[in-house]
């Protein structure tokens, strides 16, 4: 059984500030995420919402994007956060991208109230399609 450790206790305190950054002025739903590396380095994100709804970007992947940019490619845990009630969690497209530096990895999910759910990509995203289903050799 999963359970909340001295790392993941980190990984959730990063989420939870970057909530605090978060640019919500239309759907007032902040979300933070931490992402933790095989490196061990952590990288965190906040949502981005804009005027022009389809060019919001969610806090899972600008953690993750975050973390490419700096040279990481292999993801370990993602914690995600949020200062309400209701529990988070990621949507399809932070899923994929998700899926894309990990087969699997921990999902940490936290809500307002301190409620933590332990989950994984695997259980989030079942029999799910990924880089090693694509022959580059004939693209």
């Amino acid at each position: 059984m999963k359970t909340i450790d001295e790392t993941n206790k980190e990984l959730i305190e990063k989420a939870r500030e970057a909530y605090n950054n978060a640019y919500a002025p239309y759907s007032g739903y902040k979300v933070g995420a931490a992402v933790r590396w095989l490196s061990g380095k952590i990288t965190f994100g906040c949502n981005v919402e804009n005027a022009s709804f389809s060019l919001s970007v969610c806090a899972e992947r600008n953690a993750v994007f975050r973390g490419i940019a700096e040279g990481e490619r292999e993801i370990e845990s993602i914690a995600i956060a949020v200062p309400v009630e209701q529990m988070p969690s990621p949507c399809g497209s932070c899923r994929q991208v998700l899926r894309e530096f990990a087969k699997d990895c921990t999902v940490i999910l936290v809500n307002g109230q301190g409620k933590t759910v332990l989950s994984s990509l695997d259980e989030l995203l079942p029999h799910s399609f990924g880089p090693e289903f694509i022959n580059v050799q004939n693209i």
